[in-house]
Order: structure tokens, then sequence, then C-alpha cells
């Protein structure tokens, strides 16, 4: 885990038809061709009285990774920003944005 906290970045990506919006410490564009690597997610306190189901579905899904890899073409937007919000789950359809297509690199000479 990255020992500097100070930074917050709020991800958007695409996945199984739907947006995710996650929260994390650390981004870099990792040692996979094509991928951005994800970190140090940061979701909010279990403490809380109330809640939210959606956020709590991701809890429950990166519950035990370390480190996320998304293709580059999946991902949306990255926002540093000043203090987490709510990591949740939203239905892509209906909405206007479409992930860019990306060719698959292939061998040479094909």
């Amino acid at each position: 885990m990255p020992d500097d906290k100070s930074h917050i970045y709020r991800i958007y990506f695409h996945s199984h038809g739907q947006i995710y919006e996650v929260y994390a410490h650390s981004i870099d564009q990792g040692e996979l061709y094509g991928f951005v690597e994800i970190e140090d997610y940061i979701f909010g306190e279990k403490s809380q009285m109330v809640i939210d189901p959606s956020e709590d579905k991701l809890r429950q899904e990166f519950a035990s990774v370390q480190r996320s890899y998304v293709p580059m073409h999946a991902i949306i937007r990255i926002d540093e920003v000043e203090k987490e919000g709510t990591a949740k789950i939203t239905d892509s359809s209906g909405t206007n944005v479409t992930p860019f297509p990306m060719p698959i690199p292939g061998k040479k000479g094909q």
C-alpha cells in the first residue's frame, strides 16, 4: 500500500454495462500495457448508522482486492478531489457516455 494518503482520486469506469464510481489513494498507468492500475480503495466508515446499499455492494466486491487493472478504454474520467464521496454503481443505459473504441493490438504482420 502506498505511504502517501494525501491524494484522493475519483475514478469513473465502465464495467459489465454499468458505470462504477470509486475512490482511491493511488492510480498509475500500470505495468500492463493499456491498463490503469487502481490501488488502495476508499470507502465510507462502516460505523455509520445509515449504509448506502450501492456503496456496500462495492465494498463487498472489492473487499479482498489489493489492486485492480482497468482497461484504459473503460475509463471515463479521473479526478483528483479534496475528500472522498460515496462510491456507487449506476446503470449506463440512457446515458450519453460511450466508451471510446480502441483497436486491440495484434501481432506484427497481421
